[in-house]
């Protein structure tokens, strides 16, 4: 049977970062914050919450909506760029908390596109190991907060932290997910990253001076490749969805920024109202970005059987991610 997604679950931290904030850390006005970014406010964990925090809260919720599932979950995959720690996994604290012992539990980094990585890999899984348990549980979790340079107003005006998940498994004939693609272009891992804490270059108390801790971004350059990126990878997965872009109810975009939002819903010529966003009120939370919105827009509006959606992103590395499904 075709696979989709089945239910989903959503977290964000209550604290609020206003842009009242970022204009006292990075020293801009708070009228720039809003006009470059069309972002209000982000959310922030505490510093003693940890991503596996952030994503077991999502999970949580969707359980509560499917009691007795977990028994049957055979995969957990989450996706994030701010793991726990180096290692284990998050996914197998996540999975310990959770008591899903027995399930494939790994981490998946394509940072914000990992979310729909993630999506396409656990689909693969459940159809290429049909005797195995049939469900998969998807996570996409990311607190930026902990990287976050407050000096920095390119990054710290975007980023927040965030949480969400998706049960996948079978679903009717003529449902679930319609087509996938996945592209990297690893010339240009340098645009985007968090230089210093990995065997390239260790966390030093030197590199922790020079910043080399926390993220760094050249917005010009991650922009151009959205530009230049996105819309091919979109259309590729519409042409083997056979579908276009007319006939796409819904478009959830990883929430990189509102202005750019904005400008890429206009060069593709779709009409806003069916583009829900959650960037004005949560930020860019990375991997957690597209099933945040996800969830969103379903309590906005409840999706309807039938319709058809389309999921993309841009992630450092780079790379790119688009995904088409139909609703059941």
């Amino acid at each position: 049977m075709p696979v989709g997604i089945l239910e989903f679950g959503a977290h964000v931290p209550d604290r609020v970062i206003g842009n009242g904030h970022i204009s006292q850390w990075a020293e801009v006005p708070e009228e720039w914050v809003t006009e470059r970014t069309g972002i209000k406010g982000r959310r922030y964990a505490s510093p003693d919450t940890a991503t596996s925090d952030l994503a077991y809260e999502a999970v949580s919720e969707l359980l509560g909506k499917r009691p007795g599932i977990e028994a049957e979950i055979g995969w957990l995959v989450v996706a994030t760029a701010t793991p726990d720690q180096p290692q284990p996994a998050t996914a197998a604290v996540l999975q310990d908390r959770l008591g899903l012992d027995g399930a494939a539990a790994f981490d998946l980094n394509a940072v914000c596109s990992g979310f729909v990585y993630a999506v396409a890999t656990g689909a693969g899984l459940l159809a290429a190991n049909p005797a195995q348990r049939p469900y998969a549980l998807v996570v996409g979790a990311d607190k930026f907060s902990s990287l976050m340079d407050r000096s920095d107003r390119r990054t710290v005006s975007l980023f927040g932290d965030g949480a969400g998940a998706v049960l996948l498994g079978p679903v009717p004939d003529g449902y679930g997910i319609r087509a996938s693609r996945l592209v990297s272009h690893g010339s240009l891992w340098p645009l985007i990253g968090v230089w210093a804490g990995g065997t390239r270059k260790p966390l030093t108390s030197r590199a922790r001076r020079a910043g080399e801790h926390t993220l760094r971004m050249d917005g010009k350059a991650v922009s151009h490749y959205m530009f230049s990126t996105l819309p091919e990878v979109i259309d590729d997965a519409l042409k083997e969805s056979s579908l276009t872009l007319g006939e796409i109810d819904r478009f959830i975009f990883h929430q990189a920024n509102t202005r750019l939002l904005e400008k890429m819903v206009a060069e593709l010529g779709i009409d806003p109202v069916r583009v829900p966003m959650t960037a004005p009120e949560f930020g860019n939370t990375g991997a957690a970005s597209i099933p945040l919105t996800l969830r969103a827009a379903h309590e906005r509006r409840p999706i309807r059987r039938g319709e058809r959606i389309l999921v993309a992103s841009v992630g450092g590395g780079m790379n790119a991610a688009a995904a088409v499904f139909i609703w059941h």
